[in-house]
């Protein structure tokens, strides 16, 4: 369990941030740049699910992704160095990366199949499960090179987790627009060279 006490410590104020380990590193390296952005893209869920009242099943699904988004975020600020912890460090498993693979499945059985591409718009919800969709393409992108990194180490179920994720958003905005009753506005789709 965790318990925070002070919110404040001053141990950051020279730019360097303590990992699950102990260790200190500077605050823009790309461990912290990696789970920093999941940690923003988290952030951008909650502000989607402020618009998914009555979309229980939604709704329920985003809050088990944001529980997952601090245990990846977790996953990441414990480097595995190789050495002995005096714990066991909390990792992404594949099993969440399934879990997600089923749910897109389920929310992606009544859309129509694409015919163009979609344009981040719609519903509030839909707009904002985009804008949570390419921020988690950032932290994919971000965990993604830090898992190149010689000296550094990544699960493959961290990297999983966070293609599958922007997979998700993107099908959970399809599934807002179309609206719970299938009444909804629908995608807002790419009309190539509309405004030439």
């Amino acid at each position: 369990m965790v318990t925070l006490n002070k919110i404040y410590t001053r141990t950051g104020d020279k730019g360097t941030t303590a990992l699950a380990s102990g260790e200190r590193v500077p605050k823009h390296a790309l461990r912290i740049e990696s789970y920093g952005t999941v940690d923003e893209t988290n952030s951008a869920i909650g502000v989607a699910r402020l618009h998914t009242a009555g979309m229980e099943k939604l709704d329920a699904m985003l809050a088990r992704i944001q529980n997952d988004l601090f245990d990846l975020g977790a996953d990441l600020a414990t480097p595995d160095r190789g050495e002995k912890l005096d714990y066991e460090p909390l990792r992404i498993v594949e099993g969440q990366v399934t879990r997600l693979e089923a749910e897109i499945d389920e929310l992606n059985a009544g859309l129509e199949p694409l015919r163009s591409f979609v344009l981040p718009a719609g519903v509030p919800a839909a707009a904002h499960l985009h804008l949570a969709r390419t921020i988690c393409r950032r932290a994919e992108r971000l965990v993604a090179a830090l898992a190149e990194k010689p000296e550094e180490r990544v699960g493959a179920p961290a990297l999983h987790y966070l293609n599958r994720l922007s997979d998700f958003l993107f099908v959970a905005a399809r599934y807002v627009n179309k609206g719970v009753d299938g009444k909804g506005p629908g995608d807002v789709l790419w009309t190539p060279g509309a405004s030439r």
